[in-house]
């Protein structure tokens, strides 16, 4: 297939706030160019690592190197790479006026609507830091939470920043996870992390149940942005 060409100076459609890290972001991922029709940017925020920002308690991030990156952000869109900044949603967008979209968790507030928590899956990358903080209004639904387990080959290439990420591994690992946890009264699935959208399709198959991620989130602002595997 032929690589979409855009013009030199168009602006990016989307702009990454990306968490520093090196690990690999392949298709699907909100940090990697092919998840996308148009161009993005990526711009990786100093100092923002895994340990600091994936956190119990979202407060205590220092925000202000995300201010900076967001004010350098050209993207009609801006996001960040880590569903873990959701309690800052409400600060960053009023530094902004492009749309700001810092977590996939920001569904809920739709979600809820439709399904109680029961009959929502909301998967993390880390179970035991994603509290009811993290959740703001929709708190009810950290009971819905299913998070990666140490022992699993995505969280620990995200964790150690490592390069070495098996996609087979590790979508078949998330798979066996959704399906374990899945019980008949589930009707949705949410993923908080970002580095699961390459998974949906496996996902959405294995439990015949719709998935929400933040590339869906990204879509259903400026469809045309995002890459018709991902939307």
């Amino acid at each position: 297939m032929v690589a979409q060409q855009h013009p030199v100076d168009m602006p990016p459609a989307v702009t990454v706030l990306q968490l520093d890290t090196h690990f690999p972001r392949i298709a699907g991922d909100v940090g990697c160019a092919q998840s996308y029709a148009l161009p993005m940017e990526v711009i990786r925020v100093p100092s923002a690592t895994v340990q600091n920002v994936v956190s119990d308690r979202p407060d205590l991030i220092d925000i202000a190197p995300f201010e900076d990156a967001l004010r350098q952000a050209r993207g009609a869109i801006v996001v960040t790479s880590c569903g873990f900044l959701s309690y800052w949603q409400s600060h960053l967008q009023s530094l902004t006026s492009q749309v700001l979209i810092c977590s996939a968790l920001g569904a809920l507030d739709r979600l809820v609507a439709h399904f109680t928590p029961d009959q929502l899956m909301i998967v993390t990358f880390d179970a035991a830091k994603l509290t009811a903080v993290h959740l703001g209004e929709q708190s009810a639904f950290q009971t819905s939470i299913v998070g990666l387990p140490p022992e699993h080959h995505l969280r620990a290439v995200i964790e150690g920043n490592t390069s070495g990420l098996d996609a087979g591994q590790a979508q078949a690992e998330l798979v066996d996870l959704v399906q374990k946890h899945q019980t008949p009264a589930h009707r949705h699935i949410l993923f908080e992390c970002t580095n699961l959208p390459p998974y949906r399709a496996a996902v959405m198959a294995a439990t015949g149940l719709p998935v929400t991620d933040i590339m869906s989130e990204i879509a259903g602002v400026h469809p045309n942005a995002v890459a018709p595997s991902w939307r």
